[in-house]
């Protein structure tokens, strides 16, 4: 359990750098068929949870290798009818906008090497109504505070949409019962591991 520091000297940025340090190597040292197994796992929670059965819209990021898998998830939401809208990095900026593809065969290498929607094929996502994201981080806490990677893309956007639903996936191992956090960090509604389905009642104060 982690216990906050009452400190005056505390720094947050180099907190994090070192949290991040040690959640990837907890990610990378994973056997690849303990990964897949996690995956399935809590793509399983998710695909049965109320709060993806009930919305119309899916926004979602697309993992890296190192990340819970989210390929299955946007293939079953766009075999059973959901709008699915993944995101693209804009150019210069902390900004992304969030388009709607209809297969993974409308993404393409983008920023950071991650796959991005191609925007010759695909449009802009415009409706927010009743939509879930599911929200990339290296580690969770119970507050559904995420140790992201840095760049605040997600803290941005989910501050900027304030009705959007927001789910954390994440390994039980890379979750903690409290994360330090700075003024501009967004928390998510729900979190969700291969273990349990939590909802963050404390995550929009």
């Amino acid at each position: 359990m982690y216990v906050s520091p009452q400190n005056d000297s505390f720094d947050l940025r180099e907190y994090k750098k070192r949290l991040r340090s040690r959640f990837k190597k907890i990610r990378t040292d994973m056997s690849a068929e303990e990964k897949l197994s996690l995956d399935r796992k809590i793509s399983e929670r998710f695909l049965s949870s109320a709060v993806y059965r009930e919305s119309p819209i899916l926004l979602s990021y697309v993992s890296t290798e190192i990340e819970v898998d989210t390929r299955e998830i946007i293939s079953a939401a766009i075999s059973g009818g959901k709008i699915v809208a993944a995101p693209k990095c804009v150019d210069g900026t902390r900004d992304m906008v969030f388009y709607i593809i209809k297969s993974l065969g409308d993404l393409e290498s983008g920023a950071f090497g991650v796959l991005e929607p191609n925007p010759d094929k695909c449009d802009p996502l415009r409706r927010f109504d009743k939509a879930v994201c599911i929200v990339p981080a290296l580690a969770y806490d119970m507050d559904g505070y995420r140790l992201g990677y840095g760049k605040g893309y997600y803290d941005r956007y989910l501050s900027a949409h304030k009705g959007l639903y927001s789910v954390g996936i994440e390994y039980c191992s890379c979750t903690v019962q409290r994360l330090e956090r700075g003024k501009f960090d967004a928390a998510a509604d729900m979190l969700i591991t291969e273990k349990y389905i939590k909802t963050c009642f404390s995550a929009k104060k």
